[in-house]
């Protein structure tokens, strides 16, 4: 195997306790901090040339959410690392029972090309703040960035414990026949399920975020031009390559006739007459993608936009009337700037629609009436979920992000992150002395034992009474 005598340096380096030491973690976190700051223009550059990606959204979305992460996990490292002491029972009053976070060893974090920084970095900080080792695969169709990466990044970080691997699927494959100790993976159900197969061969435990067709309910009592804006936004950022991206809008025919003027004024107030002129409009990433999702633009009527341009590959900011549950569109996740409008008579029939199909990354109810978006929070199920906007939820270092059934396992931000990566260990330390203590467990047993045990071991109900 091409890459059993990197992980086994890894692993040796594992072994050796140097990833253990917090300032050691601060230090390799603090670099990545540097990486950001002096590769900002390369960044730039990269995923310009990799996704027409504007600079404005490679600045949110791929550094300061990122350094956002770092900053947070800095902040708060050391309390993280920290021994969570747990109650004990009357029997072990004297003794220390605490959980340990260790962390799991050498780990593999395999990245998609949609946002080719930020989903490789943000799973990287947790595993570096645990105290891991960690072997980054970049995903080899965003190309540039694949290779600023793979050039740049290794230089900021010791090569001893951490590593950049590149190729496409024969190398991927190669890789994952190697025993890693926790593996992450960002990408698409079908290849999730692969990774989770060649994970299971090793019993490593993994988090799989995966996509999904995201259900956006538009209730009848709303803003509609600001519900427009808003949802114009989260689909068409990144030109809709985005896994937590609205895939479609659920709403009565009364409020589509609502919505199309005003997510029409939406798209040309962000993007101009013609949004392929625009400067703040992106392209789809390979001529493989395009041609996948143009195949699309044939379910229902196009209301809005439509245009397409192989040479470029661009296609506009749609959206599509008259779509069928049975369309093509709404078979698979769209991932790409096409918003498809399925009329629904209710929210009880919006409601059992995204109930109907597999669970999705994220939920998103729009109303004026609380009521309403907290009928269609309790009454779904979905990795996350965000009233009255899109996408923002996923900004916040303090909420776990991941998905639910087929939409993924496992959470990562912030101080889910580090847990992500953390093996909790229970701990329970004794003293060498008192012995008499433990007399009652030991043989020969007695009912007068038994009862010395229970009294001292057993956890009772709050509020319990006891009837005499």
């Amino acid at each position: 195997n091409p890459f059993a005598g990197l992980v086994s340096h890894l692993r040796a380096s594992w072994l050796s306790g140097k990833t253990r030491p917090m300032a050691y973690r601060i230090a390799q976190l603090e670099a990545l901090g540097q990486f950001l700051d002096d590769k900002k223009q390369q960044i730039l550059e990269a995923t310009a040339a990799d996704l027409g990606k504007p600079p404005f959204e490679t600045e949110l979305s791929e550094i300061l959410l990122c350094k956002n992460e770092l900053n947070e996990t800095l902040n708060k490292l050391s309390h993280w690392m920290k021994d969570e002491q747990v109650d004990r029972t009357l029997a072990m009053q004297l003794d220390s029972a605490f959980i340990r976070k260790d962390p799991y060893g050498v780990v593999l974090i395999i990245a998609p090309w949609n946002y080719p920084i930020h989903l490789f970095l943000v799973p990287l900080i947790g595993a570096i703040a645990a105290g891991n080792c960690v072997i980054i695969k970049p995903s080899e169709v965003s190309k540039k960035t694949e290779r600023l990466v793979a050039e740049v990044l290794p230089g900021y970080l010791d090569k001893d414990c951490f590593a950049v691997v590149t190729g496409g699927v024969p190398e991927t494959t190669s890789l994952l026949e190697n025993k890693f100790d926790y593996i992450f993976f960002t990408g698409s159900s079908p290849v999730g399920r692969i990774v989770m197969m060649a994970a299971a061969k090793h019993l490593t435990p993994v988090t799989l975020e995966l996509g999904g067709k995201n259900p956006c309910y538009v209730s009848d009592t709303c803003d509609v031009t600001n519900v427009a804006r808003r949802v114009a936004w989260g689909r068409f950022f990144n030109a809709g390559q985005t896994c937590i991206a609205p895939d479609y809008l659920l709403c009565t025919v009364e409020m589509q006739d609502k919505l199309i003027p005003a997510l029409r004024e939406a798209i040309t107030e962000f993007f101009g007459p013609n949004p392929r002129e625009s400067p703040d409009f992106a392209r789809i990433v390979s001529d493989k993608q395009f041609r996948r999702i143009q195949a699309l633009l044939s379910s229902g009527r196009v209301a809005i936009g439509g245009q397409t341009d192989e040479a470029e590959r661009y296609i506009a900011p749609t959206v599509l009337v008259d779509v069928q549950p049975s369309d093509p569109i709404m078979q698979e996740e769209i991932f790409g700037p096409i918003l498809p409008i399925v009329i629904v008579a209710n929210m009880d029939e919006a409601i059992d629609f995204i109930n109907s199909r597999e669970r999705p990354l994220a939920v998103y109810a729009f109303s004026s009436d609380d009521k309403v978006v907290n009928q269609v929070l309790e009454r779904t199920s979905s990795g996350g979920f965000c009233g009255n906007d899109t996408l923002m939820h996923v900004t916040l270092t303090s909420l776990p992000f991941g998905g639910i059934g087929n939409s993924g396992m496992g959470t990562h931000h912030g101080k889910f992150s580090f847990d992500t990566f953390s093996h909790c260990r229970g701990c329970l330390k004794r003293s060498m002395g008192r012995e008499p203590l433990n007399g009652p467990r030991y043989p020969p047993y007695s009912q007068q034992k038994f009862g010395v045990i229970r009294a001292t071991s057993k956890v009772t109900r709050k509020n319990d009474c006891t009837l005499l």
